[in-house]
């Protein structure tokens, strides 16, 4: 690998694990570096979410504890996710490489609005009341297809679903959310590293990073400002999908 790009995945890696732990959106930043290294879009997909795999660990770890109220729908909601998960990579895998190609600069570009938009997202969801069991199931389906088709903004669409779904806080949701990533990273990782072309050298690379800035972003979180961390993501999300649609 040449040096640069090694020092390319090092920086976006760090970035993209600091940026998880406090605010989320950190395969925006990891992604585009992938695609920078001359890696085939569908090959960076599959190669970032192997690399960010760790990360979605910690935080399902480090938010276990946040489950216990909704424990008895955790089961359905990990299946309900991984069958979603596998359609995804089955999308993925099996359509024409092009496909994906031609749409990766739309999915950028509208993971970065999607992460703009969430607090304003989460805002108005904390003012819905009321459980609805289909709009749950239904929306985690979804999210676990986007999820592994395409990894950028997937806590977001998962958080959101289940907030339509459940009548609690964001902030108790998080611990299923956290879950549901994993389930779908887990489920996603497994089926590419078997199937997919995964450039191992990049995930030797990235995935170290990542978990390096997601330990650091985890223990300075309560000093730094996510306003911050979000704006950078979402200058290099635009910016970097707005160069692939004129490229």
């Amino acid at each position: 690998m040449d040096p640069m790009y090694a020092v390319l995945l090092l920086v976006a890696g760090f970035g993209a694990g600091v940026c998880n732990s406090i605010a989320g959106g950190g395969s925006l930043l990891s992604f585009p570096a992938l695609l920078a290294t001359g890696l085939p879009p569908v090959t960076a997909t599959v190669t970032n979410a192997v690399a960010v795999w760790p990360g979605y660990l910690g935080g399902a770890a480090a938010l276990r504890n946040r489950i216990a109220e909704h424990r008895s729908l955790l089961p359905r909601l990990i299946v309900t996710g991984t069958a979603g998960a596998l359609g995804g990579v089955i999308v993925l895998l099996a359509a024409p490489p092009e496909v994906f190609g031609a749409l990766v600069p739309y999915l950028v570009l509208a993971a970065t609005a999607l992460f703009a938009a969430q607090p304003l997202i989460s805002r108005k969801l904390a003012e819905k009341g009321g459980d609805s069991r289909l709009t749950l199931f239904v929306g985690v389906f979804l999210g676990g297809v986007y999820g592994a088709y395409f990894n950028g903004g997937m806590g977001i669409v998962l958080l959101t679903a289940l907030a339509l779904g459940i009548d609690a806080s964001a902030n108790l949701l998080n611990g299923l959310k956290s879950a549901l990533t994993l389930t779908v990273s887990t489920t996603a990782m497994v089926a590419v590293a078997l199937f997919g072309p995964v450039e191992w050298w990049s995930v030797a690379v990235l995935a170290p990073a990542c978990l390096a800035g997601g330990a650091v972003g985890a223990k300075v979180a309560d000093r730094l400002r996510p306003g911050v961390f979000r704006a950078v993501v979402i200058v290099f999300g635009a910016g970097a999908g707005t160069a692939m649609l004129f490229t």
